[in-house]
């Protein structure tokens, strides 16, 4: 991410203490959806001894452990070894930024694969601009597009960004679960 946004100091400490509460607020209603808080930060998401406070509550207090991840798709397999050894539904709830290397072709096949739900968070180009990188905050694409898309599938017109991007996905969409289908 980016921005403006200063550093809250002992933020950490502030979630340790409030996200317990935030779970425990939520199963006081008997709630009909699962609950969930996203990892991203850390190495050793299957050692709860080496995760902090926040990450522990995420993991142990989630009915359906999610997860983000802007990596390769060896970390990205890495990663998600790790949250499917917990014996619950898995989601990958953010992935996709092609110039970070984590792109549909890398990670949607493994989360297939795996099945692990794989969330896209943009779609079309438009007002969310997402197609812009994370230093967009600092450096404003006004007169050039970036040089690669960052996320989205289609352009504002409906067509595609990278046509094998949407071929590829209409493919795993179509595969029975767990399969990855051959390419093109």
């Amino acid at each position: 991410g980016g921005g403006n946004y200063k550093p809250t100091e002992d933020k950490n400490k502030y979630v340790a203490k409030l996200l317990p509460q935030v779970f425990d607020w939520a199963r006081s209603v008997d709630p009909i959806q699962p609950l969930t808080s996203g990892v991203w930060l850390g190495d050793h998401w299957d050692d709860l001894t080496k995760v902090d406070a926040v990450e522990k509550t995420q993991i142990t207090q989630s009915d359906v452990i999610s997860f983000h991840d802007y990596s390769w798709p060896e970390t990205f397999e890495k990663r998600a070894m790790q949250m499917l050894g917990y014996g619950r539904p898995v989601w990958c709830t953010e992935y996709m930024a092609r110039g970070n290397g984590s792109t549909f072709d890398g990670s949607l096949p493994i989360g297939k694969r795996l099945n692990i739900a794989m969330f896209n968070w943009g779609f079309v180009d438009g007002k969310t601009q997402t197609r812009l990188p994370w230093d967009s905050w600092k450096k404003p694409y006004t007169s050039d597009e970036p040089t690669i898309w960052f996320h989205e599938v289609f352009r504002a017109d409906g067509k595609p960004y990278r046509q094998a991007e949407a071929d590829l996905i209409k493919r795993l969409s179509a595969a029975p679960k767990g399969t990855v289908p051959a390419g093109r």
